[in-house]
């Protein structure tokens, strides 16, 4: 089989897989469920420092809360209490790994690791806010860094190579936690210079416009 012959196939494999799951009875909130779920059970492993099935089980919660929103613009099944549901759980997901990572430095006696992550708890929460409230304004307002993406991947690292990942004698949980709160709050004043800028444009074109 030639190459344009394999990729003519692996994109029919797609669609056909795509359709009958289309015609399923599979609904967004279903799979916003799982993400749930598979996120509360890689807090309880961060409990009980088992950090490599604990990033495993995030990757799997985390990727279940991006096919969420793809699968309901894909099915059109979508509804506006499933978009409202899926950015809910979105921010309870983040902040239940990283009280349970707050709660393993506190027990591990790092009382400035954990402080940092409920700092990062409320800087992910403000990122979220202050896009809320700007499109509440009618500024769109997804500018900055440290997207729920960028977040992800970095506590994903962090905690896959928590004990070194048989790697060698380092953890990367603390670092991670460290820059997620530092770009979260460089995202924060991003997010608020942009929403500034727009609406200040938006009373000067009121301005001229009278």
């Amino acid at each position: 089989m030639s190459d344009p012959e394999r990729v003519s196939a692996a994109r029919e494999f797609r669609a056909q897989a795509r359709d009958r799951l289309i015609e399923s009875r599979l609904t967004p909130n279903a799979i916003s469920m799982v993400g749930l779920v598979g996120n509360l059970v890689s807090a309880v492993l961060v409990v009980e420092g088992a950090f490599v099935w604990a990033g495993l089980a995030f990757i799997l919660g985390s990727v279940m809360d991006t096919l969420d929103g793809r699968y309901s613009r894909m099915s059109g099944k979508g509804t506006l209490f499933g978009a409202f549901l899926d950015s809910t759980l979105d921010r309870i997901e983040e902040g239940l790994v990283l009280t349970a990572i707050a709660w393993y430095f506190a027990d591990s006696g790092d009382s400035v690791a954990a402080a940092a992550c409920v700092y990062t708890v409320l800087g992910s929460v403000m990122v979220s806010y202050t896009r809320a409230r700007a499109e509440a304004l009618g500024v769109e307002c997804k500018v900055g860094i440290a997207t729920r993406p960028v977040r992800v991947v970095i506590l994903a690292v962090g905690l896959m190579f928590a004990q070194g990942l048989w790697l060698g004698d380092f953890s990367l949980l603390a670092p991670a936690v460290y820059v997620m709160a530092v770009l979260t709050t460089i995202t924060v004043f991003q997010r608020v210079w942009h929403v500034r800028r727009a609406l200040r444009a938006e009373d000067a074109e009121r301005a001229g416009s009278d």
